[in-house]
């Protein structure tokens, strides 16, 4: 689009030879909103906390512009220049590599674009990004908000008084959790807390798995809120809610929206090493918000600050049903690459995994990488035909994980993908080769914590095959290790 500056407004013009693609203009002009003006209720729920392109909105231009006419539509620049360095409003991208131009027919120039968030749709020179400048959509409180009865244990119930007092105090905290602590049952006060002062809340979660995990979870406790679940294809995407779950790439669509974000598995990729996330996340908050940040493995700089004042935190180092964390057992394999290559597996894997079918007995095992892994699934199908293999490109990936829930696959053979957020009942697990880089501190503690969730079955056993010790792993024993220590002395652990 083109646009030109009159009378203190933007206005959009293809014709007039001193109009420009709307980044060329240096401050673009916010009409104040006009009491006298009836704005469109459904423009107002669609837009607030939002930051949309023109193709997103399902109103007509004229409508759009008539609403920023009045002072009640925002119009920001897509792209934005500090110099001749160009820098994607919407996700931050300033890296040169990653935007690139063509000719655009609704500006008649060569027009740059942001090629990486181009998944959320294009955004280039010429486009705005759109958002609500009037008030906020007053939501119908329900009668009950939280139908949860439940009870929390002693580790949870300190860390959901925390969440409680930095939401509603705007602080940022951080919840270290073991695997299998009980996480979510920990937010539901401080949600109900958020709910009942009008604040709007939002979870976000790196993958989408761990939104459709979450989603019939907080239904279930919310069972009269609004709750819109937000990832790649979802129907929710327009629809304006008090609690809303998303992944961190849809937080790119929001602007100045949330008066709390929860943001769990903050150590997860692909949060971890895209800063267009971390951006997402901080342009989603409202100025004065609260940041809960929720993990079972914060990296080491977080450790550091954690243990030296710098950062506020709150550890539950012991699961709900008072049984210590499953402390992995270090097992030489040998050069298991090169058995494989052969056309065999070392002798102590094999018979680990025999032992656990003849004890029917579920397994998680994981691989550092999918060849390996599927020229491992040839040689133990001779023990047992119903193995499978799982990864992060598999179509028949979430069946595969709901057929082990079901009980009907003895042994899943995994890459990292199944490291976090799937829970099953009662299963060994084992890693083989994992003295590969893949297997950080990090992957190794959460593998670890696939074990022993259930409070049927507590006692799961984490066995690491290797071909020589790493730092990686002996961190990890060691991160666990101390858990279980810290839960003894704070007497939330039984034995």
């Amino acid at each position: 689009m083109r646009f030109i500056v009159k009378d203190g407004q933007l206005l959009p013009d293809l014709t007039h030879a001193d109009s420009l693609p709307i980044s060329h203009i240096p401050t673009i002009p916010q009409p104040p909103p006009n009491p006298l003006f009836t704005y469109n209720p459904d423009l107002q729920m669609l837009l607030s906390g939002k930051q949309l392109l023109l193709d997103d909105i399902p109103f007509p231009l004229a409508e759009i512009q008539t609403h920023y006419q009045k002072g009640y539509i925002t119009y920001r620049k897509g792209i934005s220049k500090n110099g001749n360095k160009l820098i994607c409003t919407r996700c931050g991208n300033k890296d040169p590599q990653k935007f690139a131009s063509f000719f655009c027919s609704r500006c008649g120039e060569q027009c740059h674009y942001c090629r990486h968030c181009l998944m959320m749709g294009r955004i280039s020179e010429c486009t705005p990004l759109i958002g609500w400048n009037g008030t906020v959509p007053v939501t119908q409180l329900p009668g009950n908000i939280m139908a949860w009865e439940g009870t929390l244990s002693e580790g949870q119930l300190i860390a959901s008084l925390h969440v409680v007092e930095a939401i509603m105090q705007n602080r940022e905290h951080l919840i270290w959790a073991v695997c299998g602590a009980g996480k979510t049952e920990v937010l539901f006060a401080g949600i109900e807390a958020a709910i009942k002062a009008r604040k709007r809340i939002c979870i976000a979660t790196p993958r989408t798995d761990v939104v459709l995990e979450l989603t019939p979870r907080l239904k279930a406790a919310f069972p009269e809120l609004t709750i819109a679940s937000l990832y790649g294809g979802s129907e929710d995407r327009h629809l304006f809610a008090s609690l809303t779950i998303a992944t961190t790439h849809q937080l790119l669509r929001f602007y100045d929206a949330f008066d709390a974000i929860i943001l769990d598995e903050v150590d997860a990729f692909p949060y971890t090493v895209e800063d267009s996330l971390q951006y997402a996340a901080v342009q989603a908050r409202k100025p004065t918000s609260a940041m809960i940040y929720l993990t079972a493995t914060p990296s080491e700089k977080w450790q550091r600050e954690c243990r030296t004042g710098k950062r506020t935190f709150t550890t539950i180092p012991a699961r709900f049903h008072r049984h210590p964390l499953p402390v992995p057992e270090f097992t030489w394999c040998g050069n298991w690459q090169k058995r494989l290559k052969k056309d065999k597996l070392p002798t102590n894997v094999l018979r680990w995994v025999l032992e656990r079918i003849q004890a029917s007995k579920q397994v998680l095992l994981f691989f550092p990488h999918i060849p390996l892994m599927e020229k491992a699934l040839e040689i133990l199908r001779h023990i047992n035909p119903e193995m499978e293999t799982v990864h992060a490109e598999d179509p028949d990936r979430k069946n595969k994980v709901q057929r082990m829930r079901d009980k009907k696959i003895p042994v899943l053979l995994t890459t990292t993908i199944l490291e976090r957020g799937v829970t099953f009942p009662n299963i060994d697990v084992a890693v083989v080769g994992a003295e590969d880089p893949i297997f950080t501190e990090s992957a190794l503690v959460q593998i670890a914590g696939r074990a022993g969730r259930s409070k049927a079955h507590p006692d799961g056993v984490v066995t690491f095959f290797h071909y020589g010790k790493t730092e990686e792993m002996q961190k990890a024993r060691r991160q666990i290790v101390s858990m279980n220590r810290e839960g003894i002395k704070k007497g939330l652990l039984d034995s």
